[in-house]
């Protein structure tokens, strides 16, 4: 989940690759769990800060039920109050370099999650089961592992991260595939398996869906990133996603 706060040129986004919609404009946003793509880019010069939450830690520093968010975009003072976003964006356009600016936003997420509650017990220990299996883990065992039943794990990852586990399953199964080392398999196929899906149809459709782009497509956008410096070609997706 992500908070943007921009000043200068608003940040432009469309759905999909291939949408030739007026792309929306957003100066400021909160992002819930998305599935499906979304192209964003800044057409001249624009100041942002952007923090990427953990979907625990977005519903402690948020405060409220993540399903309002899922799959959607909403401006923060939606979330935050009338006028809280143009107060921090006019403190950070002051600030003096970008150390101050993360300053200013680490206080101020720090002292939101202060005001609210930790996660329940049991969404952390479910989280952490997803998470430690790539979202390899059928509803059957999340219940048998939790001791809880369905109903109550449905209702307590609509609360926490927006989304049924299920839908977080593809997720994470998906975030997994970007980031297995190109060395590590021969063929789509075999990362397919290596990453949880049926067949390498199943990934093509995933991919498909979360990304706009194929998992050939994905890998040539690494492959084109790698060649760029001396980086390893899926660094850009491991450094994003182990945040």
């Amino acid at each position: 989940m992500t908070l943007l706060l921009g000043w200068g040129t608003p940040l432009h986004m469309r759905h999909g690759p291939d949408n030739d919609a007026p792309p929306e404009q957003w100066p400021s946003l909160i992002a819930g769990v998305q599935t499906v793509s979304v192209l964003a880019g800044y057409p001249g010069p624009g100041h942002a800060i952007e923090v990427d939450f953990t979907p625990l830690g977005a519903h402690r520093c948020l405060g409220i039920p993540l399903h309002h968010l899922a799959e959607t975009r909403v401006h923060p003072d939606h979330v935050m109050g009338t006028g809280w976003t143009e107060r921090i964006t006019e403190r950070l356009s002051a600030a003096q370099d970008w150390s101050e600016r993360w300053a200013i936003v680490d206080n101020i997420l720090i002292n939101r999650c202060a005001e609210h509650p930790p996660p329940s017990p049991l969404m952390v220990e479910a989280w952490n089961l997803l998470r430690a299996r790539d979202g390899s883990m059928p509803m059957s065992e999340l219940v048998t592992a939790t001791g809880r039943g369905r109903r109550r794990i449905q209702a307590l990852f609509r609360e926490h991260i927006g989304v049924p586990p299920q839908t977080l399953s593809r997720i994470l199964r998906f975030q997994r595939a970007l980031t297995v080392p190109a060395t590590e398999y021969r063929s789509m196929a075999e990362l397919a398996t290596m990453t949880g899906y049926y067949d390498q149809a199943h990934m093509n459709r995933d991919f498909r869906s979360l990304s706009g782009c194929t998992p050939r497509q994905l890998c040539n956008i690494t492959a084109q990133a790698a060649a760029k410096d001396t980086s390893d070609n899926d660094r850009c997706f491991r450094d994003f996603f182990a945040r």
